[in-house]
């Protein structure tokens, strides 16, 4: 095993237990104790654990910037609904904004059918997963790699998104509050995502339910100039209301109607 794939694999069961042992991990991963702490000792330099005696707890930055991997894997029938959803809403020759969330590369394989699409984006995976689609304009953002997040952010990336329009930017988010609006656990992530609004005449948050009720460390926008919200299920009616107020559209499965306003 990859020492890459056994710290996924310790990120996993800590987000499970909150609490792991090395003596424990040493054994299930069939290393010794000190191949472990240095596991641990990457994990915290990264910011996603807190080393405690004789193990590690899962920080708050940990919580939210779980490996891509890791992430991929989880809320997969949610995010396949949202995924529905969003390739719904994109016609042939459109133009579109794909940010580096595991939920973009389910809209990314949903959109394969479309043709003559343009697509920007700043993931590795989405660029990996649509590199077989012929007829289409595809272009990256460039810019600084994140190894965590298989995502490009930066200076470089920012600059480049700044020349462009697009009719829709489709972005996730690590949490979803009343007070605080989009949030995610990166400035850099939060920075970039920014921008991406300001490329698309509609802007459209993909988030899982999961993510409701959730504040991240940075925030992304408020609900203020949103679009649209797709999510896996209906919000319950005090999420409604608040995004009735703010002009936000909600859409999901159950409802019948997708088509955003002009």
């Amino acid at each position: 095993m990859l020492a890459i794939e056994r710290r996924n694999k310790i990120l996993a069961r800590l987000k499970a237990e909150q609490h792991v042992v090395v003596s424990e991990l040493a054994k299930q991963f069939g290393v010794s104790e000190e191949t472990i702490r240095r596991d641990l000792d990457k994990m915290e330099g990264e910011g996603l654990v807190i080393k405690s005696y004789g193990g590690a707890v899962l920080s708050e930055n940990g919580v939210a910037e779980l490996p891509f991997v890791v992430r991929k894997r989880s809320h997969v029938e949610e995010k396949m609904k949202i995924a529905s959803v969003a390739a719904s809403l994109i016609d042939d020759g459109d133009a579109i904004i794909l940010d580096a969330s595991s939920t973009a590369v389910f809209i990314a394989q949903k959109l394969k059918t479309k043709k003559n699409i343009t697509l920007i984006t700043n993931s590795v995976e989405v660029l990996m997963e649509l590199s077989d689609v012929v007829g289409w304009r595809i272009l990256s953002t460039g810019g600084t790699l994140k190894e965590e997040s298989c995502a490009l952010v930066g200076p470089v990336a920012e600059g480049m998104l700044a020349s462009y329009h697009v009719g829709k930017a489709i972005l996730s988010c690590k949490g979803l509050d009343e007070e605080g609006g989009f949030s995610d656990s990166n400035d850099s992530h939060a920075s970039l995502k920014r921008k991406m609004l300001a490329c698309g005449a509609q802007k459209i948050f993909a988030v899982d339910s999961s993510k409701f009720g959730r504040r991240s460390f940075i925030g992304i926008s408020g609900f203020d100039g949103i679009d649209a919200v797709i999510t896996d299920r209906r919000p319950d009616e005090n999420w409604m209301q608040l995004f009735a107020a703010h002009g936000v559209e909600v859409l999901c499965p159950e409802e019948e109607e997708r088509e955003l306003p002009e």
